[in-house]
């Protein structure tokens, strides 16, 4: 699959559960893009981990204590966190929440885990 449809509509795209309280959901995507939506039960941990990606991501809501490299933050609502190729990052989902989360280019790997 090269590309995601044109219109994604949240309400007919299941979440797939990664397990201990985190669920995601690609949106659009195709080569050089991709947006996911990540969801997080209170006290889930997104593990440290990197990847060759550039990834921007959003905090669409909850309270998330962001570790990048040897940075950590709590973030909220509205802000974000820029994460550079082959950084080490995680997170601690403090409050319930969403994730918005851009990948350059696209994770191959959750297109064929999806």
């Amino acid at each position: 699959m090269s590309q995601s449809a044109l219109f994604q509509l949240d309400n007919d795209l299941p979440w797939l559960d990664l397990g201990n309280g985190v669920q995601r959901k690609v949106m659009g995507f195709n080569q050089q893009l991709m947006l996911v939506k990540v969801r997080f039960e209170a006290g889930a941990i997104g593990s440290l981990h990197h990847h060759e990606h550039t990834q921007a991501s959003y905090v669409e809501s909850g309270e998330f204590e962001l570790t990048i490299g040897d940075h950590k933050k709590l973030l909220k609502q509205g802000d974000g966190y820029y994460v550079p190729p082959n950084e080490i990052h995680g997170c601690v989902c403090k409050t319930e929440g969403v994730l918005i989360d851009a990948f350059s280019p696209i994770r191959e790997d959750f297109i064929s885990n999806k």
